[in-house]
């Protein structure tokens, strides 16, 4: 069985993608015995009214979910009343977790309200996920360059942020190793393999990251599901280790009883 930790819905901003549609995305989900994918919204990158972008995704996962998607809402904190929508993603729509898209956003990490994000998100035990990259650089248009998200100073908030749960998403190659072990090392952070490239992949990735932190993430329906099977099936890892990278250690982030509310 398999926890998907990072698949979306609605519509990428610049071309179509197959499987963009909700019954299409949860038809191919369940067939490659996904029995939960943890689901945000593309909306969430452009769009202003993100209480209109959360009550979109929370319908459209109980809608077209069939019991698998669980909605990750959208939080900008560079808009007026960011707080309010963090309250209506755990009140309302009880929402298992938030996601956040800096770069697009226009905030650092070392921001400011970047801290206090984190700290109201793990005071009402939100699990937080940071997408640190949607595109490749290269395939970018022109006029809408989006450099990844600089992690350097999240270590330190990270160390700050007592019970943060963090999940960090699309990690790409420019990302150092160094930074990158800065932030594992400081507090319960886990990373998803959606952009791991190169054969032995997954099986590189575990010389650098714990194995309990490693999650399945496919980034469906940007990229293809099958390569992130792929990436598990060629890693050379024995079957214990496969089954907590596809199941074992979300259901381990997400807390006592490992299931979404």
């Amino acid at each position: 069985m398999i926890i998907d930790t990072n698949v979306y819905l609605s519509r990428w901003l610049f071309r179509r993608l197959p499987g963009d549609e909700p019954e299409a995305l949860v038809a191919k989900l369940r067939q490659r015995n996904v029995v939960q994918a943890w689901a945000g919204s593309f909306d969430g990158l452009l769009h202003r009214d993100i209480a209109g972008v959360n009550i979109r995704l929370a319908q459209a996962c109980r809608t077209y979910g069939q019991g698998i998607l669980v909605p990750f809402g959208s939080i900008n904190p560079k808009l007026p009343d960011w707080q309010e929508d963090v309250r209506r993603c755990q009140e309302e729509h009880k929402m298992l977790g938030i996601r956040l898209h800096p770069n697009y956003h226009g905030y650092g990490l070392g921001d400011p309200v970047f801290a206090e994000l984190l700290k109201l998100a793990t005071a009402r035990r939100l699990i937080v996920q940071i997408a640190l990259c949607m595109e490749d650089e290269r395939t970018q248009a022109p006029l809408m360059r989006v450099s990844p998200v600089d992690i350097t100073p999240l270590a330190e908030v990270v160390t700050n942020t007592p019970d943060l749960r963090l999940e960090l998403l699309n990690r790409t190659s420019r990302i150092s190793q160094e930074q990158f072990r800065a932030v594992l090392a400081a507090g319960d952070v886990y990373t998803d393999i959606s952009m791991v490239e190169g054969v032995a992949g997954v099986a590189r990735i575990i010389q650098e990251v714990p194995l309990p932190r490693v999650l399945f993430g496919s980034y469906y329906p940007f990229y293809d599901f099958e390569s992130a099977l792929l990436k598990i099936q060629e890693s050379g890892l024995d079957e214990g280790s496969q089954k907590g990278i596809c199941e074992g250690n979300a259901r381990r982030l997400m807390g006592p009883g490992g299931t979404a509310r």
